[in-house]
């Protein structure tokens, strides 16, 4: 049962029904009202089932039958009693208030047919206590369901995933994602382009126009600290390893030390000191690769000028070669 008290707010409220039904009324006013907007009443349709009272005195107490488990599984409550105020009526500002109400459950039906609902009973109890029961007349209900013609039914595949179409939203982080990657494409390429570039032209450059660029990088106190010593003693020997292989001649860059300076010596484009000066540089710089061996400000200072003069000096000396070797090409020709 529902228990209606009818006061300023028309709260409702479940209660049970008494079993002794006093000033028994048989009225109007029962509804059956489809929730969806078509002309018949289809299996799963919703629909509301209740009752309108008109001219209900405020303190008036209804009371309706719980209908939540009345029908079974073919008449299912998705709703149970629930009540509206449809008008409030006083008479004068501080009178008693008098109701239009409106009542109802939702019900959905689970199975084709015909279905007669039960009547409507409702409980009232007047302000002065007095008890009646009002009952509203029965409603009934055609339930269908979609009817198939299977002779003319035809079967249909499975429709494939519905696809929408992308929003710029969406592609624009994979555009972004492309653009970086074209960028970083394009810039190692310049870096590829640019080194074999600059390598290209090293080597057609004179030997000595290469040493003494790439000796003039190592400038500077900033390699003479300890743990950049290795680097720079490397970096000077190997520039001169690359100088001497390509002017003298001999595999410089795949020999060690000894090997190479047994090979300079007596050169004649050397002089006994700059060979003395130079083999005692490469030992250095030895120590300072294998043995962890810390070069002295002093000697930090004099390696890259010692590297610079021994280059200068053996080009100088090929320069004059060369013009002398001219001057008696010269002096064949003339005879």
């Amino acid at each position: 049962m529902r228990k209606l008290s009818i006061a300023a707010a028309a709260a409702a409220l479940l209660l049970p029904l008494s079993s002794r039904a006093q000033g028994l009324k048989e009225v109007q006013g029962s509804f059956l009202e489809p929730l969806q907007q078509r002309d018949s009443i289809l299996v799963a349709d919703q629909l509301r089932y209740g009752f309108t009272l008109e001219d209900v005195a405020e303190g008036t107490e209804l009371r309706m039958q719980d209908y939540s488990k009345a029908f079974g599984d073919t008449l299912v409550v998705v709703r149970n009693w629930k009540v509206d105020t449809l008008k409030t009526i006083r008479s004068g500002r501080k009178g008693p208030a008098r109701y239009n109400l409106r009542a109802d459950v939702v019900l959905s039906p689970f199975e084709a047919g015909s279905y007669t609902l039960p009547p409507i009973a409702v409980q009232r109890i007047l302000p002065g206590g007095a008890v009646d029961t009002l009952v509203f007349d029965a409603q009934k209900m055609e339930v269908t369901t979609i009817q198939v013609d299977t002779t003319t039914f035809v079967p249909h595949d499975i429709k494939g995933q519905m696809r929408y179409p992308l929003t710029f939203k969406e592609i624009l982080p994979y555009i972004l994602g492309v653009l970086l990657l074209a960028a970083l494409a394009y810039l190692v390429w310049r870096f590829v382009i640019k080194r074999r570039k600059d390598e290209a032209q090293a080597h057609k450059d004179p030997p000595y126009i290469v040493a003494l660029r790439r000796l003039d990088g190592f400038r500077g106190e900033k390699f003479w600290v300890p743990e950049k010593q290795k680097a720079y003693y490397s970096g000077i020997t190997d520039t001169l390893r690359e100088y001497i292989a390509d002017t003298f001649g001999i595999d410089a860059r795949e020999m060690t030390t000894a090997e190479i300076f047994d090979a300079l010596k007596g050169h004649e484009r050397l002089t006994d000191e700059l060979y003395g000066s130079t083999k005692d540089l490469f030992e250095l710089a030895d120590f300072v690769k294998f043995a962890k061996h810390v070069a002295s400000d002093e000697e930090n200072a004099a390696a890259l000028p010692l590297s610079v003069r021994f280059v200068t000096s053996t080009y100088q000396s090929t320069l004059e070669d060369e013009s002398q070797q001219g001057r008696d090409d010269n002096e064949k020709e003339a005879e």
